[in-house]
Formats: structure tokens, C-alpha cells, sequence
């Protein structure tokens, strides 16, 4: 939990061979209505970053756990989990109960 009470969470995926161009192009046009319920569910950044085949995702939010409960079911959100699921070969599937990666270090604030 970070000093304002929000979390930072990362994520790993992994895309399929041969899929790198699509899915960087279809991030290119997230559908508004999406990032619109991301923040709305509490979100207040998500980058990823890619490195061959592997994606690396850093969400800043509220609540990791209500974040991904209010996005779960929500029609665009699993219309673009269905879109994603066709780039990947490791997805997201929201079964980690808001843990994402261990965090193993970070630099230390200045004293």
C-alpha cells in the first residue's frame, strides 16, 4: 500500500508468437467506453511494456481486488478480454485475488 492508501500492482502476460503487431495496434484505439470503467472502477494508471513476447503491466489504483470485481463482468471489458485472449498465450484471468507479482525491491525514499 503506497503513503495516499492506492496500491501499485504488476502484472506478466505473454503474448503468442506472431501476434506482437496486432496487439500493440489494438491499443492504439482502447475503446473510450473502457478506459472510462477503468478509472471509474478506481484506476488512475496502467502502463504496460513489452519485451519480446512478454508484457509487463503497472496499474496504480484504489483497490486492486474492486478493480478488477467492478471490471470482471462489465459487456466492454469482456469483449476486450475476448479481443486480448486471441493476442496471448499467458492471460489475465482474474483469479488472483488483486495479488499480481510479489514485489521484490524498490528504491528507498530519500531521508
Amino acid at each position: 500500500m503506497r503513503e495516499d492508501g492506492s496500491v501499485r500492482i504488476a502484472l506478466h502476460t505473454r503474448l503468442a508468437p506472431g501476434r506482437e503487431e496486432e496487439y500493440e495496434e489494438a491499443h492504439r484505439s482502447v475503446p473510450a467506453e473502457l478506459v472510462a470503467a477503468i478509472r471509474a472502477a478506481g484506476a488512475h494508471d496502467w502502463t504496460i511494456w513489452r519485451d519480446g513476447l512478454d508484457l509487463f503491466h503497472v496499474i496504480d489504483c484504489d483497490d486492486y481486488a474492486a478493480l478488477l470485481s467492478a471490471l470482471e463482468n462489465l459487456p466492454v471489458n469482456v469483449a476486450w478480454q475476448a479481443r486480448m485472449a486471441g493476442y496471448l498465450e499467458v492471460i489475465h484471468d482474474y483469479t488472483d485475488a488483486g495479488q499480481g507479482l510479489p514485489q521484490v525491491w524498490r528504491l528507498p525514499p530519500e531521508t
